[in-house]
């Protein structure tokens, strides 16, 4: 899903000129330059989840036209794992890059440093930047700018099928030895497996990680910390739960191998974010939307621990249509979207203004996050740190398929890492 960065002197220089184009383009494609009236086409590449958050941010971009009239919205859903390459390809070619994208959290440092994305500062996109979160804030800054404004922000924690529960007779498990005995009675009682554990993206492996007080790297300290004793305890905990059969796991497919075998009741649980409640929501076992439940994610042997993630969106800095594209990146993280797309959609907004709408305040699911997200932990916000989850994929599979060991797998991380972030320990 993730590859490393190629930062070349040709594309830094390339993402120079192409943020000099664009700011020059801008005012003679139909922006409010000339006549006053926006106008012209807006391209917005989204990434959120087919068959469901995509219809609900499909139809709010396109109503942006209800108030500027002569803007065309040119919705696109790129998948979430093409969407990082995909964008830096059309970026350094000059060709082919949308106006506006959805940019997962990591990936914002990424396109800045790499020249891609317009500064924001002083633009019609910053609308009352003071009501954003400051923990959504921290990932569109780059070299004192800010290159993108927060959409949605979010971390995870554990969903479990309230009816099995109620059948195994056991309550929500808060540690890992709870959730290794848990899994064993929801089994002897029910036939069912207590956890899927998703073995297929690196993402999901950063709970356990910090569960055990460790880390990716130290930015502040340029020192990978990913293969220290805390990084290979995180693996062997997640090995572990396969082991003992409290989980099942896979390498290929992940999500729609999870997402099915919980909306099936197949398994109890799965560590999963709200930008999975509306899909969860559609499978049989959760027709009665109040079989749902929603816990932390189980703590380990250093506490709970979660990573914060979410999407900002960023404008192309070769974009020909600026003003458009400032305008219409300031309606999609509005006050009045943001408490649409919370309502619809059960996404956190980032401003905090939302969360005391009438619709939001009594949304149960975040109100269950807004106290995760509120501690979860940060993410490097460094260029690289898109490419980072890349390597953890890799040894994370194998670890899990026992195709490598914790410690052999978490030395081959930090090797990687060093090898990706010049001069760093």
């Amino acid at each position: 899903m993730r590859r490393g960065i190629a930062a070349t002197t040709l594309v830094a220089a390339l993402g120079v000129t192409l943020a000099a184009c664009g700011g020059s383009d801008s005012g003679s494609n139909g922006g409010s330059k000339g006549s006053g009236e926006l106008s012209g086409t807006v391209t917005w590449w989204d990434t959120s989840t087919v068959g469901s958050e995509d219809k609900v941010f499909k139809k709010i971009a396109e109503e942006f036209t209800k108030k500027h009239p002569k803007v065309t919205v040119k919705y696109v859903n790129v998948p979430f794992g093409e969407a990082q390459n995909k964008f830096k390809n059309a970026a350094q070619s000059g060709s082919g890059a949308p106006d506006v994208i959805r940019s997962e959290v990591a990936w914002t440092p990424d396109f800045a440093s790499l020249g891609y994305l317009a500064p924001l500062d002083g633009t019609a996109a910053l609308k009352d930047s003071d009501d954003f979160l400051k923990q959504a804030t921290a990932s569109t800054k780059f070299n004192g700018k800010t290159y993108a404004v927060p959409q949605v922000i979010d971390s995870m924690g554990i969903f479990y099928n309230k009816k099995i529960f109620k059948d195994a007779g056991v309550e929500v498990p808060k540690s890992i030895d709870e959730l290794k005995s848990v899994s064993a009675k929801i089994k002897q009682k029910t036939g069912k497996t207590g956890l899927y554990l998703r073995g297929d993206d690196p993402y999901w492996f950063l709970s356990f990680l910090y569960g055990e007080g460790g880390d990716m790297v130290d930015a502040e300290k340029k020192t990978v910390t990913i293969d220290n004793a805390q990084g290979v305890k995180a693996l062997a905990t997640v090995k572990d739960l396969v082991d003992s059969k409290a989980a099942i796991t896979d390498a290929t497919n992940g999500w729609d191998n999870m997402q099915a075998s919980f909306k099936d009741g197949k398994v109890a649980m799965m560590i999963n974010g709200p930008w999975a409640v509306t899909d969860t929501y559609a499978g049989k076992e959760f027709a009665d939307k109040a079989n749902l439940g929603i816990a932390p994610v189980p703590a380990g042997s250093a506490g709970q621990g979660a990573p914060q993630g979410g999407h900002n969106l960023a404008v192309y800095a070769g974009s020909k249509n600026l003003d458009a594209s400032y305008a219409f990146t300031e309606y999609m993280t509005s006050v009045e979207t943001q408490t649409r797309i919370a309502k619809e959609l059960s996404l956190l907004p980032t401003r905090e203004s939302v969360y005391i709408k009438p619709d939001v305040a009594t949304n149960e699911m975040i109100a269950f996050f807004k106290p995760v997200v509120d501690k979860a932990v940060e993410r490097p916000w460094i260029p690289e740190g898109g490419s980072l989850f890349e390597p953890i994929k890799v040894e994370y599979t194998k670890v899990l398929t026992g195709q490598t060991t914790p410690d052999a797998g978490a030395k081959a991380i930090g090797d990687s890492y060093r090898k990706l972030l010049k001069d760093w320990k």
